[in-house]
């Protein structure tokens, strides 16, 4: 009989392989690129939603809400739930770009507005924010197969992601949006299953719901510098805005509020398994912890989410990177498959070599989240048309701001919190009145200078 350990494996193995006989062959660019059916169909509000919960809900962020909840009960989850309303903000304003605007992509927005060098710049930060889903979602699935640095560590590591970009390169996007809705489905599933072991064994909802303190120090700082975020963080990431000009206007603005639901109620109760850890008494990475106390049965559940939930964002990592570089940054003549396909090997490389200086998983939301708060002047009032500098002061003083935080320099006289995170809100706090004071700066003066010369 297999053990535990051979038993992952035929997961990873068994579910790589029927994802890619699955896999359609993408042959087109529309197809590729763009998530088109043969027939030249857009994906549905099912399909589109699916996909959107699904590579948000990725391994690295459901083991950080398991860690939150094992640290501050219900309300470490709920905190890291608030990330979610990303979706209801980049929905309404991407909806307004295209629908008012007539734009056809970010990139496309920045172009018009600000210039090539500001869609240059955007771009590194798209690129860092992907570079980071690769090693941060693929160290997950190795802590379930042995310590990190463990031959069994790093083979489980190589082994998943040449499984799932093997059946990226088969069809693109429109894989990766085929695949997530049946992981959206699993993960459903097994999450349901996972509920039904620990609620019981943890008293029932109700003493879950009530664990933790609602105070600065129990959470909140991480929840507040979480709804400042939601305004800037969502405009970084690909795997999303991507998937916001796939489909009709309004199709995508139904699956962003939908997605936005359906994901924080997901990574809330995700947070159960952590609130259980912290009434067993557990230590350590919350979710691997208590996958060994659920039995055989509930350790592959919990291994099988995990597997679901990093390769639905590997997918969308590999192909947020593609279409990054072959058609936002890519000469039009250039713009192929073939190429497409070499961008996503190109990034699994880099990608997996971090893995072996052993990043922690957590930095690559937090800090990545606190350098592009200067995002939010920028889209949150795409209407206007401010000088270019506006751009650069605001994006550059985010970036800057991202930096201290996380060379540990930023003022402790700024920070007027305490506990954990108390660093982290007082930066979001001080960037983001610097970032819309800076964009809005040029502006005025801009105004000023015409209404003197008239």
């Amino acid at each position: 009989m297999l053990d535990a350990i051979q038993l992952q494996w035929l997961i990873i193995l068994v579910s790589g392989l029927a994802f890619f006989w699955i896999a359609p062959v993408s042959r087109t660019v529309a197809e590729f690129f763009s998530a088109l059916s043969a027939k030249g169909k857009q994906p549905g509000v099912f399909m589109l939603t699916s996909s959107l919960v699904i590579s948000w809900i990725f391994a690295k962020s459901i083991t950080n809400a398991a860690n939150l909840g094992l640290q501050f009960g219900f309300v470490g989850g709920v905190a890291y739930a608030v990330y979610y309303l990303s979706f209801v903000v980049a929905g309404i304003v991407i909806y307004q770009m295209r629908v008012k605007g007539g734009f056809q992509s970010i990139h496309h927005f920045l172009q018009r507005r600000f210039g090539r060098s500001a869609v240059v710049i955007f771009s590194l930060l798209v690129g860092f924010r992907l570079f980071n889903e690769v090693w941060s979602n693929t160290m997950v699935i190795g802590s379930y197969f042995g310590d990190a640095g463990s031959s069994s560590y790093y083979a489980s590591i190589l082994v998943f992601t040449g499984l799932t970009l093997a059946y990226t390169l088969k069809g693109g996007l429109r894989s990766s949006l085929l695949t997530d809705a049946i992981q959206m489905i699993l993960f459903g599933l097994l999450l349901f299953v996972l509920l039904g072991f620990i609620l019981p064994k943890g008293g029932g909802v109700i003493k879950f719901v009530h664990s933790g303190s609602w105070e600065m120090a129990g959470g909140l700082n991480l929840l507040f510098a979480a709804l400042i975020q939601v305004f800037s963080y969502p405009f970084h990431d690909s795997v999303m805005t991507d998937r916001g000009f796939i489909s009709n206007p309004k199709t995508t603005l139904i699956s962003f509020l939908w997605a936005a639901l359906i994901g924080f109620f997901c990574i809330t109760a995700f947070s159960f398994i952590g609130i259980y850890a912290q009434f067993a008494g557990l230590q350590g990475q919350a979710a691997v912890e208590v996958s060994k106390l659920l039995g055989l049965a509930g350790m592959l559940a919990m291994n099988f989410i995990m597997v679901t939930s990093a390769a639905s964002t590997l997918d969308s990592a590999f192909s947020s990177f593609s279409k990054l570089i072959v058609i936002d940054l890519g000469n039009k003549k250039h713009q192929t498959v073939k190429r497409g396909r070499l961008m996503m090997v190109l990034l699994t490389i880099l990608g997996t070599l971090p893995i072996f200086a052993g990043p922690e998983i957590l930095s690559a939301t937090t800090i990545s989240g606190t350098m592009v708060i200067g995002l939010a002047p920028v889209f949150l009032f795409w209407k206007l048309k401010p000088p270019k500098l506006s751009f650069y002061l605001s994006v550059g003083s985010g970036v800057l701001i991202g930096i201290l935080l996380a060379t540990g320099t930023f003022p402790e006289r700024l920070i007027y919190f305490d506990g954990k995170y108390a660093d982290l809100l007082a930066s979001n706090i001080w960037g983001t009145v610097l970032c819309f004071s800076l964009f809005f700066g040029p502006i005025l003066l801009m105004r000023n200078g015409k209404t003197e010369s008239d």
